[in-house]
């Protein structure tokens, strides 16, 4: 299965700060790239920490509040997090306002292994790093939302080829397959149950699928047979192992 990687649609020019990058300077550079966030970077191109306006509103709201009292203060400054809060609000450059360790990923990685990332880091943007772990780019939310912008004709030429003809064997006729607006609709007859299963999981995993509608039947249902007395063959085989 070829899924688009990370440097296809990630920006190349990056807006970044350095350890010693002051305070004011960081809040400029937000403020005029109109961008939330950024990657701070050492002397070798190396993604040491990111910087968000999250990080900004903290230090300015670590101001005191004078009707609050001086004990509520005292006991959220000894927790982990109040800690945190703390040496964010008395920053005085990127390196000292920074979390860390940083959430990246690699130019290799695919858009899928990307969004995953983002979705479980809770992270909007990711540092894009070479081979070496240097930053070459940046990804968004939005520049991974490309992928559904994907054709329709497109993604069912790879249905056909990577599914029907590369994986299960079969000519690309074997069954219809549609899209609309990215959901893939497979109908019509396969000679074996465990085929209907590798063709649904293997056309949910392409780029750009919204969703698949499995209108298929079969022939054989496999699923009752022993395992020494199921006809497994080709590549589908190491497939039907991780179904």
């Amino acid at each position: 299965m070829k899924h688009n990687k990370v440097g296809s649609v990630m920006t190349t020019d990056v807006v970044r700060a350095d350890y010693g990058t002051p305070f004011k300077e960081v809040a400029r550079l937000l403020a005029d790239h109109r961008i939330s966030g950024l990657p701070v970077v050492d002397e070798d191109d190396r993604v040491i920490g990111v910087i968000s306006e999250t990080d900004l509103m903290i230090h300015q709201a670590a101001v005191p509040d004078p009707y609050e009292p001086e004990r509520h203060h005292r006991l959220a400054a000894l927790t982990p997090a109040g800690r945190r809060r703390n040496a964010k609000a008395e920053a005085r450059t990127a390196g000292q306002l920074m979390s860390e360790p940083p959430v990246t990923v690699h130019a290799s990685d695919t858009i899928v292994e990307a969004a995953r990332t983002m979705a479980q880091r809770h992270v909007e943007r990711l540092p894009v790093l070479d081979e070496e772990d240097r930053l070459v780019g940046i990804v968004t939310r939005r520049d991974l939302l490309q992928v559904f912008l994907r054709p329709d004709a497109d993604i069912r030429d790879e249905v056909l080829e990577e599914v029907l003809v590369g994986t299960l064997w079969l000519a690309p006729r074997s069954i219809d397959v549609s899209v609309t607006e990215g959901v893939v609709t497979l109908s019509g007859q396969l000679e074996r149950r465990s085929e209907t299963e590798i063709a649904v999981s293997m056309t949910r995993q392409i780029d750009g699928v919204v969703g698949v509608v499995g209108d298929l039947t079969w022939r054989l249902d496999d699923s009752r047979l022993q395992p020494e007395a199921q006809a497994l063959h080709g590549v589908a085989d190491e497939w039907l192992r991780k179904l």
